[in-house]
């Protein structure tokens, strides 16, 4: 028996839904359930061919169990050493190298030190930092927001260096990222599951939360085949099973603005009713043939171009 199992927490819609429709399809040999777990022994597998990971990276207890998991043969989705390893700005700096058009972006250091530091941890970071050239390069207005993390939270907008210095104060130890605005004409959210199924979703991100997905963007096929190519080249160097890419569309040009959404927004209240029933559909469909291929003897994580390319480079000197 494969077993599927979908890991979350406080959410509800998507994971039942997610749930009932592959024990709904009656593949052989195949059932899904919420993960349980009642003990975590080192190098000892669990009951699960596939877990869908929606809230380790809230709870580090889960997120060790999810690696002891992959290391004994589960098929983890998203892989959680890569999660772990991945944020926003290494993001951005990958899309410069495989043609991605981003946002200026630069990295800041915490605005208080971190804990069990002092000024002297810091003998390599030149005070105060290069802000004329980091102004210029970005420009304003701009966007601050946490290096990694998401869900809308510590996201400020700038207009003015001044406003930048007095909301750098309100940070604390978080590590933000200072971006160029990009003024977009049109905005799109795009899931992409198992590094092959896309869906563009019209999306105004200046609408209140519940009211997002409600937007009247009609993007021409050439510029859905634009945005789906984008999308994919992203995941498939990223090396993400389940994720959503959103593409700010300015003088024709979609810029990816937020590509590191490993869990991201499934529930029917917010991203409507369509969207919801692929997302279902999709994931479903996906987990299934990932649980029928996965091996328990060798590793079933989803490994990204970047992390493959550099093997094969290393390998070659």
């Amino acid at each position: 028996m494969k077993k599927i199992g979908i890991l979350h927490g406080k959410e509800r819609t998507f994971p039942e839904a997610f749930i009932e429709r592959i024990n709904a399809k009656n593949i052989e040999g195949v059932i899904a359930e919420s993960v349980r777990i009642d003990k975590v022994m080192q190098g000892e597998a669990t009951e699960y061919a596939v877990i869908v990971d929606r809230i380790s990276q809230d709870v580090p207890f889960y997120r060790a169990y999810l690696k002891n998991a992959a290391l004994c043969g589960t098929a983890v989705i998203n892989n959680p050493f890569w999660w772990s390893a991945d944020e926003k700005f290494f993001n951005n700096c990958l899309a410069t190298k495989i043609n991605v058009p981003v946002p200026k972006t630069v990295i800041l250091p915490s605005r208080e030190l971190p804990d069990d530091t002092s000024e002297a941890s810091f003998a390599n970071l030149a005070y105060p930092l290069d802000w004329e050239n980091i102004f210029n390069y970005v420009g304003f207005p701009a966007y601050m927001k946490p290096f990694a993390g998401g869900g809308w939270k510590n996201v400020y907008k700038l207009n003015t260096i001044d406003e930048f210095f007095e909301k750098h104060q309100e940070t604390g130890q978080l590590v933000m990222l200072l971006q160029e605005e990009i003024v977009f004409e049109e905005y799109y959210r795009c899931y992409c599951i198992g590094g092959k199924h896309v869906r563009i979703m019209p999306y105004e991100p200046r609408n209140p939360h519940h009211l997002r997905y409600v937007a009247d963007f009609s993007p021409t096929p050439q510029r859905l085949k634009q945005m789906e190519e984008i999308v994919l080249r992203i995941n498939q160097y990223l090396g993400y099973d389940f994720n959503t890419v959103e593409l700010a569309v300015k003088n024709d040009v979609p810029y990816a603005i937020d590509f590191c959404n490993p869990a991201p927004d499934a529930d029917r209240g917010s991203v409507g009713e369509e969207n919801f029933a692929w997302v279902v559909e999709t994931a479903a469909n996906y987990a299934i043939e990932k649980a029928l291929q996965q091996d328990a003897s060798k590793d079933n994580l989803t490994w990204g171009e970047y992390i493959k390319r550099s093997v094969v480079r290393k390998q070659l000197f």
